[in-house]
């Protein structure tokens, strides 16, 4: 996690900065579900390279968004999911949702 001097002053940049790439939003969406492997979260993102996964995913965790959880088996199991600071993100995604219901619909009159 960042120190607070290495944050932006302004609080909507510093959410920007944690979330504002459009992979993260989505990878975001995706945990707000249920703990994620990584590759069914490369399946589901449509067009991610895997050194971008990659890269978002440690971001992520580095930021306290998301945890990282290694099963001791064979083959190694590791699953993603949101830590509690990404869990009180789910209003932010729930508001985008509905933004983005609401601009599709007066799209489509």
């Amino acid at each position: 996690m960042k120190t607070k001097e290495e944050l932006p002053e302004c609080p909507v940049a510093t959410t920007v900065q944690m979330i504002g790439s459009k992979w993260k939003l989505l990878i975001l969406r995706n945990l707000l579900v249920r703990p994620w492997r990584f590759n069914e979260l490369r399946k589901s993102l449509d067009g991610i390279s895997q050194k971008v996964l990659t890269d978002s995913l440690r971001s992520m965790e580095a930021d306290g968004i998301i945890t990282r959880t290694i099963y001791p088996e064979v083959p190694p199991r590791v699953e993603y999911a949101l830590s509690d600071l990404g869990e009180s993100m789910r209003p932010i995604i729930k508001a985008m949702e509905e933004f983005g219901m609401e601009y599709k619909a007066l799209a489509q009159n």
